[in-house]
């Protein structure tokens, strides 16, 4: 095999010679080249301890120190993890709320509901502890589900209520909240559109109210759908059969609106002025990072919280003779049969004979008394005593983690 290389291969000067067939131009030589033409068309290798590209003359430093911090990085780093874990602070415990509320307070909700519409029980449980002595014995008697029925009902119709209520405020002018420069027109409009929400969602209000005070000793196990089935049925006329003192639905209209804008109105008031005079006690100027900082950051989520605590119980407290009634009519004619509140065990069927809203109230007030509107008023203390219990033991805990952060 014959090499390949010409016979005037010497190394690097080899380039300096002419090679015709390279079109006769004369290749650089390294030996003859001088120092500019070697700058030129020479490279160093890359620089490998720093890997970077440097210019003639420079060298990879050994040791590279970092740069300075910016003054105040190390402030704006701290602020911004405080800002983060107050923002957990207050989901969790809005989150706990929202859980109390809709949650864990159900089952006072439930046996609230079936004491307002037992008109035979002897005992009003206006105490707390009867009630609590009561439902012990329901839960003993029946299982755990006893007191937990009927909460995906309630669910629906707070999906069927917000559903409503904006389908409506797209579809026409009436405001869905109101800005702060509001006027008696947007007011008006803003209570006609809640009153509407409240009219649509009043079939399945009423088909939820039956699952929640119906006895799970003659209760089937209905499914989250069946509070819409039943609502709808209730309006075109078909589905349970009903006795004949089943008040119509139209007959509902009045008190079912009254009751929903009222506690709104009462509601949004009482929250208003509350949280103007949690804000106003509030010390101005707290710093936002340091343990006192958060323990200030936190507290700025509670005055919205307890001012919506203390709004749901004025409203509940206020309007509770009129939700008695309220209930009392959208049951009757039903053929429910709830549980005896007095006992604990038993159950009673509802037979009443209301024939309107003012016809109840007075048959209330002859036959059961004044206090025969206030019916499982118990219930109610249990269930804001548990949230405020809740609320405050879930603060005093991110308290604790955000200082020890």
């Amino acid at each position: 095999m014959t090499s390949r290389r010409p016979e005037s291969f010497d190394g690097l000067g080899y380039r300096g010679s002419v090679d015709p067939s390279y079109g006769g131009y004369a290749g650089r030589s390294f030996n003859s080249s001088s120092g500019t033409d070697l700058q030129h068309w020479v490279t160093t290798p890359p620089d490998i301890p720093g890997s970077r590209n440097l210019h003639y003359g420079e060298r990879t430093p050994q040791f590279e120190t970092a740069p300075p911090a910016a003054p105040g990085s190390e402030d704006q780093s701290a602020s911004g993890s405080s800002e983060q874990l107050n923002r957990f602070a207050g989901f969790g415990i809005g989150l706990a709320s929202l859980f109390t509320e809709n949650v864990l307070a159900h089952p006072c909700i439930v046996f609230r509901r079936q004491c307002q519409v037992n008109y035979h029980a002897r005992n009003y449980h206006l105490s707390p502890f009867t009630a609590v002595s009561v439902m012990y014995s329901v839960t003993k008697t029946q299982g755990p589900k006893a007191l937990w029925k009927g909460m995906g009902s309630t669910f629906v119709v707070q999906g069927v209520t917000l559903g409503t209520e904006g389908l409506i405020s797209e579809c026409t002018p009436l405001p869905r909240e109101l800005s702060h420069k509001w006027n008696p027109k947007q007011v008006i409009g803003h209570l006609v559109l809640k009153g509407l929400s409240f009219v649509v969602a009043m079939p399945f209000y009423s088909a939820s109210l039956i699952e929640t005070v119906q006895s799970e000793i003659i209760r089937d196990n209905p499914g989250i759908l069946d509070c819409v089935k039943e609502g709808v049925g209730r309006v075109i006329g078909m589905g349970v059969p009903h006795s004949k003192r089943l008040l119509p639905l139209w007959s509902l209209v009045f008190p079912t609106v009254l009751h929903g804008v009222l506690h709104y109105i009462i509601s949004s008031a009482v929250q208003k002025v509350v949280l103007f005079l949690l804000r106003r006690k509030a010390p101005p100027g707290q710093p936002t990072n340091g343990p006192s900082g958060v323990q200030s950051m936190l507290d700025n989520y509670f005055p919205e919280l307890m001012a919506s605590f203390a709004a749901s119980l004025c409203a509940d407290i206020l309007l509770f003779p009129l939700e008695t009634v309220l209930h009392r009519l959208h049951i009757q004619g039903t053929r429910t049969i709830i549980d005896n509140t007095d006992l604990g065990f038993e159950v009673l069927p509802i037979n009443t004979q209301y024939e309107s809203m003012r016809d109840c109230i007075n048959i209330i007030h002859k036959e059961e008394g004044p206090l025969g509107f206030y019916k499982g008023f118990g219930s109610i203390v249990v269930q804001y005593s548990l949230h405020a219990a809740v609320l405050q033991i879930t603060k005093i805990i991110y308290s604790t983690l955000l200082q020890n952060a």
